[in-house]
């Protein structure tokens, strides 16, 4: 059985003579019939009543028929699927992106892509990594941006750009004066961090062990103070309830001067995060993977022109040149 049987059936059904039917599919009358009487000895039936007038399909032939018509609408739907995926910039693409990063990306990334790649939408997921790894890996997302390391069996990690981590205080906070921050000033002081499950919680204690031995010793009976999002975490420190360590990206002049925060840099050897595109190895859109990776590099903060002195008029260090 073959479509182009498939589609003799269906036409000189439509047609009901030979003759027609063999101009309309181009070939001779012989192998029309050929053809047809080929199938009907495969399947075992009679598909078509024939008078010396008329050609009529049998019973079985109208419901053979009918569905030999539904596979053939179906075979134009897959050609016309496959020639739509020829354009890898015409179809949605499904981004996955940590919590600490969409908020101050996408809004510059999403116009900036629309730009570049106007025929594809991206439709964005938040999510904790070990989620987004889940969605990937299951093909509810295309590719998720995430802070590294990051492994997975079949899939391809492509790194974007090294963010620095600082840390935030009040203006007036004793700190505020200093170039960088050490190991032994944070020591010192409270400080405040995400809620389990983010990957820059990890960072941070990996970067202050100190931080992870004073956790274990906190009494389970009075819970530590924590933040959800990066955004609680400035609120808290405006409140007064210690200091925290975020990317620069979300320690911007725009967002620190509102409640009259300062950020430091660190001077702490590994205090910036790496951040990568991960998608699976089989997925076949690389164009859209390359846009993806470009218009994020162009929007990120390694294109971004800081100065690292505090301004007169802005309390950062984060203040556009």
């Amino acid at each position: 059985m073959t479509l182009t049987e498939l589609r003799y059936i269906v036409i000189l059904s439509e047609e009901q003579h030979f003759g027609r039917t063999a101009e309309r599919c181009h070939v001779s009358q012989p192998t029309l019939s050929v053809a047809v009487k080929k199938l009907e000895e495969e399947l075992g039936v009679e598909l078509f009543e024939r008078t010396k007038t008329s050609v009529k399909p049998t019973v079985m032939g109208e419901r053979i028929i009918g569905q030999a018509r539904a596979l053939l609408a179906n075979t134009e739907n897959i050609k016309a699927m496959a020639e739509a995926g020829k354009d890898q910039l015409g179809s949605p693409l499904a981004l996955g992106t940590i919590f600490t990063m969409g908020p101050y990306l996408l809004p510059q990334l999403i116009p900036h892509l629309q730009k570049q790649a106007p025929g594809m939408p991206l439709f964005v997921q938040e999510d904790f990594t070990e989620n987004l790894r889940k969605k990937l890996r299951d093909g509810v997302l295309d590719v998720i941006l995430v802070s590294l390391p990051f492994s997975e069996s079949d899939v391809v990690t492509q790194e974007l750009f090294d963010e620095p981590l600082v840390l935030v205080m009040p203006w007036n906070h004793p700190l505020a004066h200093k170039a960088g921050i050490t190991i032994e000033d944070i020591r010192q002081q409270q400080i405040l961090l995400l809620g389990q499950g983010h990957c820059l919680r990890e960072q941070v204690l990996e970067l202050c062990p100190a931080l992870r031995s004073e956790l274990n010793n906190i009494d389970p009976v009075i819970p530590r103070a924590e933040g959800n999002s990066l955004e609680t975490l400035r609120y808290m420190v405006a409140a007064g309830l210690g200091l925290s360590i975020l990317p620069r990206s979300a320690a911007e002049a725009s967002l620190c001067q509102a409640n009259r925060l300062v950020a430091r840099p660190l001077a702490i050897p590994g205090s910036e995060r790496r951040l990568a595109l991960a998608w699976r190895a089989s997925f076949p859109r690389h164009k859209a993977i390359d846009v993806l990776r470009k218009a994020i590099q162009t929007c990120s903060g390694a294109y971004w022109n800081f100065t690292t002195e505090p301004d007169e008029n802005v309390q950062t260090m984060l203040s556009v040149r």
